[in-house]
């Protein structure tokens, strides 16, 4: 799903400056699955998206989800989506045990934020509604009681999420006099978040909704802190990386997690083979070594796009010169006319927007060349 209204999370994971690239590694786990019938044990999370809410909640009154308000308006729950959650599949899942007792996961959460994403476009109490049918539907009781009572506990807790954030403001900006991140504001905030956590949900709950989030947090703090060890010399940090994934648990944390690490000799050695000009046969098996089989096709597919708008930028650019070169035989209006109409022969109304700024780009490459 797209365009999702969501805040800055309270968590550590913004420090990762290479967050936008790592989101190429995620698993293909992560696409939204329609849950129609409810599961049974066993059944394996599928993926470990951190995904976070927007803070209207924290504008609103609670509107406690009851029977009798999904009931009156939404049979299935799933009836007149709002725009941004239209054409998509429901995220999460519901599971119960032989007794139909609720199994919280993390895949529960999903299912409560893919449907709270789309505060802004329907009333809090709206979605409320939608949630509650859309869990009667297909789930059971006990267990469907079960999953609406820990909905309302987990926008209760979202709602009380900013206050934190509010006292702490962005950790990112409140760096040290040496421009280093302030690991014990960081910490005195996790725990203020862990003791938020603590007075809406039991540890199983705790544990099932944020422990991969929290594994990425540890994480995160353990680069930083290795970063900014002024002791250490650029190797020695590199082994403490390294020492400190190997003893990570052997689950899909991890296996993202070194996924992550692993970019950056990536990057390196992308640039490098293709100064070489490597095959894209190489590149991909370069690639499927560090960051796996799916990452590496989608890697590739990067590169097959770009060589496609290098190919037509190139056109654009030559014809553009012949038209402009033209322009003494005829008004600049004219010319700008036909390259404007070039433009949209050639290129979508993204690419468009992409053209001053890859000239530029092209142009400082040229010159910065022997």
């Amino acid at each position: 799903m797209s365009n999702n209204r969501r805040p800055i999370y309270v968590s550590i994971a913004i420090i990762i400056v290479t967050a936008a690239v790592i989101l190429w590694f995620k698993p293909d786990g992560d696409d939204k699955k329609d849950t129609n019938a409810t599961q049974t044990l066993p059944a394996v999370i599928n993926s470990e998206d951190n995904a976070s809410l927007s803070t209207e909640l924290a504008t609103g009154q609670t509107a406690q989800a009851t029977t009798t308000s999904s009931q009156s308006t939404f049979v299935t729950g799933l009836e007149n989506l709002p725009r941004s959650l239209k054409g998509t599949q429901v995220d999460g899942d519901i599971i119960i045990d032989e007794n139909k007792q609720l199994v919280v996961t993390e895949g529960l959460r999903r299912l409560f934020d893919y449907f709270l994403s789309a505060l802004g476009e329907e009333e809090e109490a709206v979605i409320f509604a939608r949630v509650e049918s859309y869990i009667r539907q297909h789930t059971p009781e006990p267990a469907a009681s079960q999953a609406v009572a820990i909905f309302n506990q987990y926008v209760a807790y979202l709602k009380a999420l900013p206050e934190i954030e509010k006292r702490y403001g962005n950790l990112q900006l409140q760096a040290t006099k040496s421009g280093e991140l302030d690991l014990n504001a960081v910490a005195q905030q996790r725990q203020d978040v862990a003791n938020l956590r603590q007075q809406y949900f039991d540890k199983p709950t705790i544990t099932a909704f944020f422990g991969a989030e929290d594994d990425y947090d540890d994480y995160s703090i353990e680069m930083v802190k290795i970063n900014q060890n002024k002791q250490m010399s650029d190797a020695q940090k590199q082994a403490a990386r390294q020492n400190y994934i190997s003893r990570l648990p052997n689950n899909a944390t991890k296996e993202s997690i070194m996924q992550q690490a692993n970019l950056g000799e990536l990057m390196a050695r992308t640039e490098q083979m293709k100064a070489r000009g490597a095959t894209p046969e190489a590149l991909y098996n370069m690639r499927r070594d560090l960051v796996g089989a799916p990452a590496a096709e989608r890697l590739a597919q990067v590169d097959r796009e770009d060589a496609n708008f290098d190919q037509r930028f190139t056109q654009y650019e030559t014809q553009k010169q012949r038209l402009l070169s033209q322009s003494a035989d005829q008004t600049q209006t004219q010319a700008q006319v036909q390259i404007n109409q070039l433009e949209q022969q050639l290129f979508n109304d993204t690419e468009r927007k992409r053209l001053d700024g890859y000239a530029a780009l092209q142009q400082q490459q040229a010159t910065s060349t022997p």
